[in-house]
């Protein structure tokens, strides 16, 4: 299985071939996924729909050691896990499959990084190590090129210097951070940014309390002078994302969707505009995993794209999982 046609896929009929010839593979490789397959008495030779995959817990990426190959790891992403919680574990054995991801679906949604001023407020994931997402955003403030493009960990005072300068000069600017981040910056400044890009990342990290999308988005509309909040959906369990430019519809990629589970029956797939548990198909994580059943809720949409609603009770807070209800 080559990753050569996982980002080349334009259709329905193609993403469905792609999508069993991986899940084929990643049952003969993967002896974690296996097991879990057929303990539910799934057979490779009798799948031949979406539904019919298994979607492995994502609990099992902070207990097993989730590969479908014999190379080894070149980087571990983890996710950030709240005191005394176990953390995921991501083992990507290529990382060409995850820069590809990410600069793909970027240029797909906003063009290319070099059009843009990157600018990056991620202070709880720069204060740690193995975070998929400072990967990515460090990559692509490289990519932009602009002197200006880069990290502000908590200086504020310089990233309200810089967004007024950007915005004088009419340069095309993109600020992605962490909810809350976002929030405390834009209660100490008011701005009015009409023409830049506010991406949320989504997470309170215990920093404040959790909050509903649309009263999020609403605050910071109106902290940045900003008639939208574009949003990114990712986690260290997946290598692609999907995004949200505004209303917190999100769109993936054409190697990556989203399905949604019944809260009752974790084997049943829901049908469009009904709310359950998020199952996450990313072709991306072919040296991994690429079927994952997450602890999001949320529902989809007829037209490819779907929303998140919140958390299952009792699961953790992770960083770049979503508002919780």
């Amino acid at each position: 299985m080559t990753h050569e046609h996982i980002f080349t896929i334009t259709s329905k009929s193609e993403f469905l071939s792609v999508a069993l010839s991986v899940f084929r593979h990643q049952y003969a490789n993967n002896s974690v996924y296996q097991e879990f397959c057929k303990h539910l008495k799934v057979h490779p030779e009798r799948v031949t729909r979406l539904d019919q995959i298994p979607f492995l817990p994502i609990q099992f990426f902070k207990e097993k050691k989730i590969l479908s190959t014999t190379e080894s790891p070149k980087i571990t992403f983890t996710s950030s896990g709240t005191t005394g919680s176990s953390t995921s574990k991501h083992f990507v054995t290529d990382l060409n499959l995850y820069t590809q991801s990410y600069r793909y679906a970027f240029e797909q949604f906003y063009g290319q990084p070099d059009e843009f001023c990157i600018l990056a407020l991620l202070p709880s994931y720069l204060e740690r190590e193995g975070s998929s997402l400072i990967y990515m955003v460090d990559d692509l403030i490289k990519e932009s090129k602009h002197p200006k493009s880069g990290f502000f960990l908590n200086d504020f005072q310089l990233l309200k210097e810089t967004l007024e300068e950007l915005k004088k000069t009419r340069t095309k600017t993109l600020l992605i951070g962490v909810s809350f981040a976002l929030l405390d910056f834009s209660e100490e400044y008011q701005l009015e940014l009409e023409d830049t890009i506010i991406m949320e990342t989504g997470g309170m990290k215990g920093r404040r309390k959790e909050m509903i999308r649309p009263e999020l988005h609403e605050k910071l509309m109106l902290g940045f002078g900003v008639n939208q909040i574009h949003s990114e959906y990712g986690m260290t369990e997946l290598l692609s994302q999907a995004y949200s430019k505004g209303n917190g519809i999100f769109e993936c990629p054409p190697w990556m969707k989203v399905l949604v589970r019944d809260t009752e029956d974790a084997l049943t797939i829901n049908g469009y505009e009904k709310t359950g548990g998020l199952n996450i198909i990313d072709l991306a994580n072919l040296n991994s995993c690429s079927f994952i059943a997450t602890q999001d809720l949320g529902k989809t949409f007829s037209n490819g794209t779907f929303e998140i609603l919140g958390r299952f009770d009792h699961s953790d807070i992770r960083g770049c999982n979503l508002m919780a209800l």
